[in-house]
Formats: C-alpha cells, structure tokens, sequence
C-alpha cells in the first residue's frame, strides 16, 4: 500500500513542478527561521496550494477538522492546531525537506531540487512549489492554531 501511494503521490507532484532557481537557506535545528523570499506569505493562497490535488496535493495525506474537503488523508499526521505546536521555521522546514529531520519519511520534498530519485528529465533541477509558495503554505499552516475562527 505505501508503495503504491508513493507513486501517486510522486506522479501527482510531477505534474505541478515550478521551474525556480534553488535559493540559498539555512537550517538551524530543526528550523528553517528565515523564510525563503522577502515577500510574506499569503494564508488564503496557502489554503489553496494545501487543497489544490495537482500542486501541493497536501490533503492526500494530511486532514483538517473543519476544512471544505472531501477525502482528506489519513497517511500523514492530522494538522489541526500545528501553528500553535511548531513556529513557522519549523513548519518551513518540514515543507522544504522534511527528510532533514526525518530521512525515513514518506512526504516529498517541496523545495530540494537535488539527490531525488526518479525525477523525469523534464522535471530535473526544479523544485515542486517556489518559494513564494511555500511561504504560502507556511502562513496558512500558521492560521491553523487550534482557536475558533
């Protein structure tokens, strides 16, 4: 089963991949604490990165009480009240490369263009999402704090 989920979740991610230079950022921790572009990140966009199947594709395996979605993932960790459990480096961090704090994980990597594994040539040197999107999904991870909206 996880086999085969990797390959959905690797096809479905190939799709969207973003053309972008790699930008510099450094780890500390378990944190990336500067975020990757100057421009901050927009939470509405974020939400829609998070839904949208064919680019962040996060609702495969994530959940979120309350959230206008159907078939919500159950294969990664429900994300109800992750802003209010991990500052935003730390949640940067998981989306860029999650394989830096865990190398076992079966989540992509957002933000590595380098050392993937089975990348279509087309698909090569490029990361999934920009930077400006990560920061996207970062600030709407932020907004999901555990408090009533």
């Amino acid at each position: 089963m996880r086999s085969a989920l990797l390959i959905v979740v690797s096809s479905a991610i190939l799709i969207g991949c973003v053309a972008e230079e790699t930008q510099s950022f450094t780890v500390v921790g378990d944190a990336i604490p500067v975020a990757l572009i100057k421009t901050v990140g927009d939470a509405e966009r974020g939400q829609a990165i998070f839904l949208d199947r064919e680019r962040g594709h996060c609702v495969l395996c994530h959940a979120v009480d309350g959230l206008n979605a159907r078939f919500q993932g159950n294969v990664g960790p429900a994300l109800n009240g992750i802003g209010a459990r991990l500052n935003e480096g730390q949640l940067r961090l998981r989306v860029v490369d999650y394989t830096q704090i865990d190398p076992n994980v079966i989540m992509p990597s957002y933000f590595r263009s380098d050392n993937l594994h089975q990348v279509g040539q087309a698909y090569e040197g490029q990361t999934v999402l920009s930077a400006q999107e990560v920061e996207n999904i970062v600030a709407y991870l932020m907004t999901l704090d555990g408090a009533p909206s």
